[in-house]
């Protein structure tokens, strides 16, 4: 059997699957290739014809476009977050997440930085409102359920510590978010937990 008899005889997906197969085999290409991605090339990385991506998307520029919500999308690090076991002393939790912070930040980086960089203008529709507020959010409380197990032994609120948490990780980047972090996150957890002083402060 041919990989075109194969394909023909595969199951059908519904339009929403074949527009999620699309999107996650294009994301790693628009990384790559920004918006000089050819729909050919996301097309044999989806391992489809090219006409059945314009069975679920009007236009290439509609596939960049779901890249762009799919990479903004905090579904995954959320789910990452949520998995990290709360078995671990707190300091190993915050660690494990400021990593998949961090993949996800680079994921948003690499599709962004590429579409710009290549002269792509941005979505042609405005995100729903609220959409960056439920995104935050939904980061957020998955931080702080990693913390709240802790709670009784914390001089501040876990909201409190969670605000600091996020607010000391994402600054300490060399030239912005893309480069090196000035501060190794193990020593940044460190200090948020125990302070940089030794004994009492005078």
């Amino acid at each position: 059997m041919t990989e075109t008899e194969a394909r023909r005889r595969a199951p059908g997906m519904s339009p929403e699957q074949r527009r999620e197969a699309v999107v996650r085999a294009a994301l790693p290409l628009v990384a790559e290739h920004g918006a000089a991605v050819t729909t050919a090339q996301i097309a044999r990385a989806a391992g489809i014809g090219e006409a059945t991506i314009f069975r679920v998307f009007d236009d290439k520029q509609a596939v960049l476009d779901a890249c762009v919500a799919a990479a903004l999308d905090p579904t995954v690090v959320v789910q990452e977050l949520n998995s990290i076991s709360l078995d671990q002393p707190l300091a190993l939790r915050l660690v494990d997440a400021a990593d998949a912070l961090d993949a996800h930040f680079a994921r948003i980086g690499s599709v962004l930085g590429s579409l710009h960089a290549t002269g792509h203008t941005g979505p042609r529709r405005a995100p729903a409102p609220g959409d960056p507020e439920r995104s935050v959010s939904a980061t957020f409380a998955a931080v702080r359920d990693l913390i709240e197990p802790d709670q009784e032994r914390l001089r501040l609120p876990v909201a409190t510590l969670t605000n600091a948490f996020l607010g000391l990780l994402f600054p300490t980047r060399v030239g912005g978010g893309s480069g090196p972090r000035a501060v190794p996150v193990e020593d940044l957890v460190d200090v948020l937990l125990y302070g940089a002083v030794l004994g009492p402060v005078s």
